[in-house]
């Protein structure tokens, strides 16, 4: 694939000039290396801001008067955004908070998440976006760990850090989005009492501007480092050449903004290209998410693979003439085939499924509009290198399962206080991504799990998602996890756990008709020996099934 860059509006040619808003003569403007090479480069100059060339380069298209944000309570425009913007920058400088300092953010996806995240990057401060769904236990680790001087958090989650505020020894400040902040600061009047410029801090693009903790499904989360140049180059790199996304879309998140899948579509993208996205504060059920189908008919639409089953799965389904779709992604898990192949047939648009990882800030395997191949990830994303390595750190064989490394732009600094797993991850220019991929001929990536769910079943590696993927296919089957358990003589062998759909039932006779219609699409050794019917998966904010509480469950037999 040849990659076209696309034009930046509002920022193009303005190398070392000054904004219409009298801000610095700064170079925050973008340009592309030679366009016929691949993998295609983007050059960001060593004097950047993303949040200044994220606002500023709309305004100067002329796109102060178009709506940026449809939240659950109205509408923003970009010139609104940019004056928000600069009110928090101000106001939190005002509150002590100095440059490279940092601010956790808990807040719900509304029109205050993009106004705190970019006006702290704007004044040089750190956002720490973190999962609205954590527990007091993990909100206290990432206090600590992060040293956060402010805490913005949205009204309802308020409760749940109260008990923490009086044992933190950095935190001098609470900022309260949405109700009655009651002893705390409250967003909007902070906002108001601010002033409505802002100079930019005269930051670089290796400069720290923001940090995501890793969703920790596998261990204590990791407070992971990016860059100013890491947040246009997603959008360069991949919203522009493989999702297409121009001006004209309204963009839908069911992922929210908390993640990195998420601050991609609804943040980095919209503001890239000058698009409009729909916020939603509350939990993406299928309900939820066809209620916005319908009402602010987005074209552009951005899930999970656990979402769109149950999307499809649901009797309130919109008809392919009720919604404005031209392109949806998946990303966060692996699509099963057969669930990528329903969607299309009954929307009649593509699915795109993709891999990114925090660590790599957005999706840098993907399918390409067109050339669809369902049961695959694709092909690397313009910009991005990947390989697949051994136990050795020797490259595989064609055909055969490797570790997924993969070199890109975008990739993470480190992870904060935590050396010894950042020089595991990091390695020059590789980033480790604890995948296991195989290639196939047609150069398609197909996912096989992460390295610490394979399965060695008879000398034999067996990828917990393909059985996964051979029970999705049955009509009775809605989800399906499958980790290892051990037999009467210890050896290794599959155990699923399986969530059905509406009106079927759960027994013995299914589980044996499960059993053998795994054993008709896949090799005999690779049939899950055990089936356990469950109400649900056990599975983190993002979507991904937490299979280390399956294997903890399966281990605590007797």
């Amino acid at each position: 694939m040849h990659y076209i860059p696309g034009r930046h509006d509002g920022l193009r040619a303005q190398l070392g000039h000054g904004s219409q808003r009298g801000e610095p003569q700064q170079m925050f403007g973008l340009s592309h290396a030679d366009h016929t090479t691949s993998p295609p480069a983007v050059h960001i100059p060593r004097d950047y801001n993303a949040a200044h060339d994220l606002i500023e380069r709309n305004l100067l298209a002329g796109r102060g008067d178009k709506v940026v944000y449809i939240d659950d309570h109205g509408t923003c425009t970009f010139a609104e955004l940019a004056r928000r913007v600069d009110r928090f920058a101000n106001a939190i400088l005002s509150l002590g908070v100095h440059p490279e300092q940092r601010v956790l953010l808990c807040l719900l996806d509304t029109i205050d998440f993009p106004v705190a995240f970019l006006g702290c990057i704007k004044a040089g401060v750190v956002p720490v976006p973190v999962n609205t769904l954590l527990t007091a236990t993990d909100y206290d680790f990432m206090l600590r760990d992060s040293r956060s001087r402010a805490l913005v958090v949205s009204a309802p989650l308020l409760a749940t850090f109260e008990p923490l505020l009086p044992k933190l020894p950095h935190l001098a400040h609470v900022v309260v989005s949405g109700a009655d902040a009651g002893r705390h600061l409250a967003f909007t009047a902070l906002l108001d009492t601010a002033a409505d410029r802002f100079q930019a801090a005269p930051t670089t693009a290796d400069d720290s501007a923001f940090w995501l903790y890793s969703s920790g499904s596998t261990g204590t989360p990791k407070g992971t480092v990016h860059t100013h140049a890491s947040l246009i180059q997603t959008a360069e790199l991949y919203a522009r050449p493989i999702l297409g996304m121009t001006e004209s879309d309204v963009m839908f998140s069911a992922a929210k903004l908390f993640f990195a899948y998420g601050l991609g579509n609804t943040l980095t993208f919209p503001l890239a290209i000058g698009a409009t996205a729909v916020l939603m504060a509350g939990r993406p059920t299928p309900a939820a998410v066809f209620a916005r189908l319908r009402t602010h008919r987005p074209t552009l639409f951005c899930g999970v693979p656990t979402l769109y089953a149950a999307m499809l799965a649901n009797a309130d389904l919109p008809a392919r003439d009720h919604v404005a779709l031209r392109r949806c992604t998946s990303a966060g898990e692996a699509l099963p085939a057969d669930l990528g192949r329903r969607f299309t047939e009954h929307f009649g648009v593509e699915l795109l499924d993709g891999i990114g990882s925090t660590e790599m800030l957005h999706i840098f395997l993907s399918n390409r509009p067109g050339d669809v191949q369902y049961g695959t990830t694709g092909r690397p994303v313009p910009g991005y290198r990947v390989r697949l390595v051994d136990d050795a750190g020797n490259e595989v064989p064609p055909g055969e399962i490797g570790e997924l490394h993969v070199a890109g732009p975008t990739s993470a600094i480190h992870y904060w206080n935590n050396r010894e797993r950042s020089r595991h991850t990091f390695q020059g220019e590789w980033t480790r991504s604890g995948d296991k991929y195989r290639v196939r001929p047609d150069g398609c990536h197909v996912y096989e799990g992460r390295s610490d769910d394979m399965l060695k079943v008879s000398g034999q590696y067996v990828s917990p998602v393909e059985v996964e993927a051979a029970l999705i296919g049955h009509p009775a089957v809605l989800e399906a996890a499958v980790v290892a358990r051990t037999d009467e003589v210890d050896l290794v062998k599959p155990m699923a756990f399986v969530v059905l759909r509406p009106g079927h039932a759960a027994g013995d006779e299914l589980a044996e008709t499960l059993r053998q219609h795994v054993k008709s699409r896949l090799a005999p050794f690779k049939y899950p020996r055990w089936i356990e019917f469950v109400d649900e998966l056990p599975k983190t904010a993002t979507g991904k099934i937490q299979r280390f509480k399956l294997r903890a469950r399966v281990q605590a037999e007797p």
